[in-house]
């Protein structure tokens, strides 16, 4: 048994605590069936009797080496699983705190996103508003405002004729005014020749029905009484006839 444990040695250079125990152990049961082999049959019974205790000493020691073996492995089995456990507990706790940061990175997004909707909008209704103002003022000015009265008339009026090329000035425009009607626009003549025929001459110009149908200028009311339409048809009825209303000093 020496020279095998000996051989033993030399095939392994390391030996475990564990395997250690167990080869002692073996080798300790070999050796005891060893000794009762060699015991003669006439031999006495005293030293099967020592050697019974030791055999049981070394089973003992085998099964305590087991035991000691089993106990190990529970321990290194329940630390794996605690270490398991805490790895596990870990990963949850960071895979919560992932999708924590998530949700709020996509409630932050969705708020800038909602600000940003906001400021669109009122910068759009801010450039609408402005624009809508900036039309206002420039059709404002493009748009001149006439005395309700003679003077605004016969402006109003030589703007129109001379978007028509309709000749004539002011003061002719006044002088046969004053004339004809003293300025009064609903003034009618109902006791001359065109009287008596039915068609009266009416307005600032004294302009009968046919000739403001025939001379009546697009852009003024269709309305004998209106001044400025009232105007704009004898203007262009004298410059038809007369060349200009300045070249009328009397009926016509």
């Amino acid at each position: 048994m020496p020279k095998n444990s000996s051989a033993s040695g030399e095939r392994r250079t390391t030996l475990t605590r564990i395997h250690k125990f167990s080869i002692a152990g073996v080798a300790t049961l070999g050796a005891a069936a060893l000794a009762l082999t060699l015991v003669p049959a006439d031999a006495s019974e005293a030293p099967v009797t020592e050697a019974a205790p030791a055999a049981f000493q070394n089973k003992q020691k085998i099964e305590d080496v087991r035991a000691d073996v089993t106990d190990q492995r529970a321990a290194a089995d329940q630390k794996a699983k605690a270490a398991a456990d805490r790895l596990k507990a870990h990963r949850d706790a960071e895979a919560k705190k992932a999708a924590g940061a998530q949700r709020d990175a996509e409630a932050k997004k969705a708020v800038d996103a909602a600000k940003a909707d906001r400021a669109a909008e009122s910068k759009a209704a801010a450039e609408q508003s402005r624009e809508q103002s900036t039309a206002a003022s420039r059709t404002s000015a493009r748009t001149v405002l006439y005395a309700n009265n003679l003077d605004g008339w016969i402006r109003e009026s030589l703007d129109v004729m001379k978007k028509n090329s309709i000749p004539g000035t002011y003061n002719g425009l006044y002088r046969n005014i004053i004339r004809e009607s003293s300025g009064n626009p609903r003034a009618i003549n109902l006791w001359d020749i065109n009287a008596r025929n039915g068609i009266p001459s009416k307005g600032l110009l004294q302009v009968i029905p046919p000739t403001f149908n025939a001379y009546h200028v697009s852009g003024t009311p269709y309305d004998i009484y209106h001044p400025v339409s009232n105007i704009t048809a004898a203007a262009n009825y004298a410059a038809d006839r007369y060349g200009s209303i300045d070249n009328v000093f009397g009926a016509y």
